[in-house]
């Protein structure tokens, strides 16, 4: 089968490229892929105003070949050295490596980027940031200089970083033969500086320190806030008046909660652009970076058999499901806070749904795309409290262990009423989808993690094997399921003649497999979004506005709940949630779609 080669990684800096590629691969070992990249050439072409163009009394001769090709001839002046120009820097491009460093050799020389870790002593940066940012190193995605700073409050020396860092770095399966030395040279790369995050002052010695590492080049900074939302604006003010760059870019990737409401984020929006603009901003939902969900609009706009389908016509109803098979574990004193329709549904959700209901953008620019999915939200209909289930998880013992209630948690009030679990009915207001129900549900210690996106279709109209299925007609519906984690996959429910000699028909699918299909690993989703916000690519951010509108949908929802103080239905941990979540479901006459898996 042949596959349509894309490289693995775009140059780390942004600027235009002009690429011959040609690639022919399988699932095999034996499969190979060269590219030839000649950005510099048409770059040194276009710098000395030399024309690719042939000259008007130029004659172009065409002979028809025996095997019908045509062959295209033209007779060039004897001292046109044009063409032998080309051909010879061609011809000196040997290797994918060598091809990235004549692609943007000058540009490299004298920039580089500086990736700042706010917040570096967290979680989220052990476990995600650092290891993504290594793993780009790891796949030569990142640029010929770069330096990576951690920043916290916490007092550490740049070996101690180190230390903390290595411990929780891994290697790609397929080169793992130089995996010691890909880290040693990454770590050397990683320097710690200690400071307040509201210390303009200790901003200012973090700044005197990247331009010792920036050695005189165009400097471009990253700043990443692993940090809580009440101190991003503070941090943001520091680092853009005492460390941003003076003669290159400098961004910001905000990590969510964007607020807890439309007036929290709204204020948390304006803070931030008293110091950056809009495009400067990257709000990071990792889920968009997820191989299966920027999949989406691939399997739709570039496969006729789907486009068709996509509307209100033949889709029945599309559920969007997220479960965890385990607690707060201890982290029930931010969630507590925020709960699982501000942590899943209204971010992860939600922004997948936009992706998936969009009409079909102008191109593939970040704000054609985005321009669709604010369409979408504001497309949608208020959410009514009747729509929407709330559940809480107790204390259930199952093969002889006892698992913990949410309210167990030390960190957690006893008698809280945060939703460790949701489920609700949208349904978007515009021709293509009116009156298809989207259902979202997302909970907390479930019987099963999971995270897919689930199309049933409608029934099939006067079916002459309905005999076979019975009265129960779902089991004859068609269903396209997107496993977006875990164990990656995408398989299309249809029906089947069971091989024999009598009419019985079942349910079969056709599956496509990614572990099975593609060798290669799949990158974590931060890895594809700290690609994207070094190379500033905004496709998979969140723009305000998508923000507003998001919110704008849940945010009386949300007041509701809270000042009605509504009960969460308790469900036992590791059950399949609250009963209610099925009586939602059965009112647009919907049968969840994992509750068979």
């Amino acid at each position: 089968m042949s596959t349509l080669y894309s490289p693995n990684c775009s140059s780390s800096v942004s600027y235009s490229r002009l690429a011959i590629s040609s690639s022919s691969s399988s699932s095999s070992s034996s499969g190979y892929q060269q590219r030839i990249t000649v950005s510099s050439l048409s770059e040194r072409f276009h710098n000395k105003n030399v024309s690719l163009q042939y000259p008007r009394n130029q004659r172009r001769n065409a002979v028809r070949m025996q095997g019908g090709e045509v062959d295209v001839t033209a007779s060039l002046p004897a001292n046109d050295t044009l063409v032998t120009r080309f051909k010879d820097e061609l011809l000196k491009i040997k290797s994918s490596e060598e091809c990235n460093d004549a692609a943007s050799s000058d540009f490299k020389e004298e920039s580089t980027v500086s990736i700042t870790v706010v917040g570096a002593s967290g979680d989220l940066a052990k476990k995600k940031i650092f290891p993504a940012l290594f793993a780009l190193y790891y796949e030569d995605c990142l640029p010929k200089h770069f330096t990576v700073f951690g920043y916290a409050r916490s007092k550490m020396t740049d070996a101690e970083l180190r230390d903390m860092v290595s411990k929780t770095l891994t290697c790609r399966i397929d080169k793992r033969e130089n995996c010691s030395e890909k880290m040693d040279q990454f770590l050397k790369r990683c320097f710690y500086h200690s400071g307040q995050y509201d210390s303009e002052e200790n901003f200012a010695a973090l700044d005197k320190k990247l331009k010792e590492h920036e050695g005189g080049r165009v400097s471009n900074r990253l700043y990443y806030l692993s940090i809580p939302p009440n101190i991003f604006i503070d941090a943001v003010r520091c680092a853009s008046s005492s460390a941003s760059s003076t003669n290159g870019w400098t961004r910001v990737i905000v990590e969510k909660p964007f607020g807890r409401d439309s007036e929290s984020s709204a204020a948390l929006t304006s803070g931030l652009k008293q110091y950056l603009e809009e495009d400067q901003i990257f709000r990071i939902d990792h889920y968009l970076g997820k191989e299966l969900v920027e999949n989406l609009s691939v399997l739709r706009f570039s496969n006729l058999i789907f486009e068709p389908l996509w509307s209100r016509q033949y889709i029945r109803n599309i559920q969007l499901i997220f479960s965890e098979d385990f607690g707060t574990e201890g982290r029930g004193g931010y969630f507590d806070h925020y709960g699982i329709i501000r942590d899943i549904m209204q971010n992860h959700l939600l922004q997948i749904l936009a992706l998936f209901a969009m009409e079909t953008p102008v191109s593939l620019d970040a704000e054609d795309i985005r321009n669709e999915k604010v369409k979408v939200l504001r497309s949608m209909k208020p959410l009514l409290p009747d729509n929407v289930v709330i559940g809480q998880y107790k204390s259930h013992t199952k093969g002889g262990i006892k698992y913990p209630g949410y309210t167990d948690d030390k960190t957690v009030p006893k008698d809280s009423l945060t939703p460790t679990f949701a489920a609700a009915a949208l349904f978007i207001d515009n021709a293509r989808w009116d009156g298809v129900p989207f259902l979202l549900k997302a909970g907390k210690a479930l019987h099963t993690k999971r995270a897919e996106i689930r199309v049933q279709f409608r029934h099939v109209p006067g079916n002459l094997y309905n005999k076979s299925f019975g009265t129960d007609l779902d089991q004859a519906t068609n269903e396209l399921v997107i496993r977006v984690q875990p164990d990656e996959a995408i398989y299309l429910k249809i029906n089947n003649k069971v091989p024999g000699l009598g009419m019985r028909l079942d349910n079969s699918h056709l599956d496509l497999h990614y572990a099975a299909r593609y060798s290669k690993e799949i990158p974590d989703a931060y890895e594809r979004l700290l690609l994207d916000a070094i190379e500033g690519e905004r496709r998979l951010f969140i723009r305000s506005d998508e923000l507003d509108a998001a919110w704008k949908l849940f945010t009386p929802v949300l007041k509701e709940l809270e000042e009605s103080k509504i009960i969460p239905e308790y469900y036992p941990y590791g059950s399949r949630g609250p009963v209610g979540a099925h009586y939602l479901a059965a009112r647009y006459n919907v049968r969840w779609g994992d509750l068979g898996a």
